[in-house]
């Protein structure tokens, strides 16, 4: 059976080389990059003890240099296993979740057409190159000199001249003996049953061919001279060898600059990565016409994890990039994910080039914001957040963005990074009592804690920061201690998941982060986060007999009675496991960066220590008045503390 090659590339994109190989080698960690795609092992055709078998994702190949095999997907499984050509093809094509063509004689007919419109794409853009460098391309050619594209990028690139006769290419390719439907087939004539005489798509405009990634010309992108042209650009409509939303201006050579180590950047038009050509920058790319696609999408992804979408600064730009967000939200996986870089408003790359200079781009580039902080720019900057109903707004989009995304893993870390950024925005809207914090009149909106004339209202944006204050005392006076001395803190950090387990599933990583002091409570969080990481529905019940067969009896029923008397009763059977996991979280945050502050004040005077200059004093003093900011908010809510914990107490 013959499988058309658009079949055989859908493969190729959906399932990395790496992945085919790797069922049958263990890749050297020492020496592959798996962010550039780069994979070592030793060679599974021949014997060997140093790595010299490579495979590349982005050019899907792989190579040993010391037996000298080579080939693709197809060729690993026909050569290593056995298998035939078809069997091969069906086994990756089930992978992939891809159904087998259905064969077809007039598949394999269109094949040969296909073929056919191929040279005669070829030799139109000879006709366009010829035309460019002669008498009627002057004009262009002024063009191009203008915006910085001299001979060789014009080379390079194979760009071309359309005359403004509206039947001189076809009358060209009439005597070079291609067929009036064969024009029509490749996009080259505008024909049909309603024009009398068919006539040439591209007249009078600088022609950009458009090559696959086997580096064929399939379609010609036109830019018109004239001012009062209809359109300023225009590409060869869908045909055979051409759909627009697959295929990626420059993208082959992209592709060969990126398996160089080159950054992946997609603009938007065909000037702006010829541009960038010139400047040194050669993996760069650009969707042809439309806004990018999910299957262009798919086409960086091939040549970088974390290709750089590069849009204008101005607000048709910033549409772009949202569009893009949410695009590539669904298929985000671990290390695969995109960088924006938006341009300064008004200018384009090659503006910015020409400006500044390649250096000012490279700037912009290293710059590049990650997907995740463009998705909370996104949200957060729709409007004022100004009340509490803007601010859940806020929030709630940010959730439905995030429950988009398949991946689990990579899911739950963007909803852990936005539940830290929204604890420290309400947390600096909250501000400290020596920090203007003034008693608020309560109208409605929000609560008192601890009960009573003695408790202290909390308006509704910072009802989260339930148990910050008291928690700071907790977290800031140290780490864990066992018996009947045990710290709030452990208490809380350790006892939240006996009577809300569900809740570990999204914390275990950070819960595995938090440092115990104390060998006891550190064990029982390792055995807990391994009980849950394998069984993630494990119930209370389940939980709590397991942990009494390792002997955490008297440490559990210890956390127990702590968090039994600290009046936080959302934390223990029956209580709300949201406000459960606000507490635990918020616990989590203070115990975390009090220990950073910790470490960096360790390293800032080691830093001072070695070699006494400015940066290191000023960094150890900021670090030092950080700290002595936390240990004095623990101090002033002390009370507050007490109140909370102990109301009745606290009145007498």
């Amino acid at each position: 059976m013959r499988f058309p090659p658009s079949f055989l590339d859908a493969i190729r994109s959906r399932i990395p080389i790496s992945d085919v190989v790797g069922r049958r080698v263990s890749w050297d960690k020492r020496k592959s990059l798996p962010s550039r795609g780069d994979y070592w092992a030793c060679c599974p055709f021949h014997g060997e003890k140093t790595p010299s078998f490579h495979a590349d994702n982005r050019r899907g190949r792989y190579h040993c240099f010391g037996c000298g095999v080579s080939g693709d997907h197809f060729t690993f499984l026909v050569e290593l296993d056995g298998m035939t050509f078809p069997e091969a093809v069906e086994q990756l094509a089930a992978d992939a979740g891809l159904k087998l063509p259905d064969p077809d004689p007039r598949e394999e007919a269109r094949q040969a057409r296909r073929g056919g419109l191929v040279e005669v794409m070829e030799k139109a853009a000879a006709y366009f190159e010829k035309n460019l460098a002669g008498p009627d391309g002057a004009r262009a050619r002024a063009y191009l000199r203008d915006r910085g594209l001299g001979q060789d990028i014009q080379k390079r690139f194979r760009l071309g001249f359309a005359p403004s006769s509206r039947n001189a290419l076809k009358n060209h390719l009439a005597e070079a003996g291609v067929k009036p439907e064969e024009m029509a087939e490749a996009g080259l004539v505008i024909a049909g049953d309603d024009i009398p005489v068919s006539y040439d798509r591209f007249r009078d405009r600088i022609i950009f061919p458009i090559l696959d990634f086997r580096g064929r010309v399939i379609a010609f992108g036109g830019r018109a001279l004239s001012p009062d042209a209809q359109a300023k650009y225009l590409n060869s409509p869908e045909t055979p060898l051409f759909s627009k939303s697959r295929v990626l201006f420059n993208g082959k050579m992209a592709r060969a600059a990126s398996a160089k180590g080159q950054k992946v950047i997609a603009v938007e038009g065909y000037i702006d990565v010829m541009a960038l050509v010139a400047a040194g920058f050669e993996a760069a790319v650009a969707p042809l016409g439309t806004a990018l696609t999910e299957e262009q999408l798919q086409l960086l992804w091939q040549m970088a994890e974390e290709p750089i979408l590069c849009f204008d600064g101005d607000q048709a730009g910033v549409k772009a990039a949202a569009r893009a967000i949410d695009l590539a939200l669904p298929h985000l996986k671990p290390g695969r994910s995109l960088l924006f870089a938006l341009l300064p408003e008004g200018q384009d790359p090659d503006d910015l080039i020409r400006a500044s200079g390649s250096d000012a781009f490279a700037s912009l580039l290293d710059q590049a914001s990650p997907l995740a902080d463009m998705l909370w720019r996104r949200e957060m900057e729709r409007g004022p957040l100004d009340t509490p109903e803007r601010l859940a707004g806020a929030e709630k989009a940010l959730k439905d963005a995030v429950a988009q995304i398949a991946d689990a893993d990579v899911r739950r870390n963007y909803e852990q990074l936005y539940r830290d950024r929204l604890f420290e925005r309400r947390r600096s809207r909250g501000g400290g009592a020596k920090q203007g914090r003034t008693p608020r009149q309560n109208f409605g909106g929000g609560r008192r804690q601890g009960g009573g004339r003695g408790g202290r209202f909390m308006p509704p944006e910072t009802l989260g920061e339930a148990s910050t204050s008291l928690l700071s005392t907790a977290l800031v006076r140290g780490g864990g201690r066992t018996g009947a001395a045990i710290g709030l803190s452990d208490a809380i950090l350790v006892g939240t998941f006996l009577a809300h387990p569900q809740l570990a599933e999204e914390r275990l990583e950070m819960l595995g982060r938090i440092p115990f002091t104390d060998a006891a409570l550190s064990d029982l969080a390792g055995t807990i986060a391994l009980a849950l990481s394998e069984e993630p529905e494990l119930s209370a019940g389940a939980l709590l007999d397991r942990l009494k067969t390792k002997g955490h009896s008297a440490l559990v029923e210890t956390i127990g009675r702590k968090l039994a008397t600290s009046g936080l009763a959302d934390l223990g059977p029956g209580g709300d496991s949201l406000k459960a996991a606000a507490i635990w979280d918020d616990a989590a945050l203070l115990r975390l960066r009090t220990t950073t502050l910790s470490n960096e004040r360790r390293e800032a005077a080691r830093d001072l220590a070695n070699e006494t200059i400015e940066a290191s004093l000023t960094r150890l003093k900021d670090i030092q008045e950080e700290d002595l900011r936390l240990r004095h908010r623990a101090f002033e809510d002390e009370q507050t503390e007490t109140v909370l914990l102990h109301p009745f107490k606290a009145r007498r």
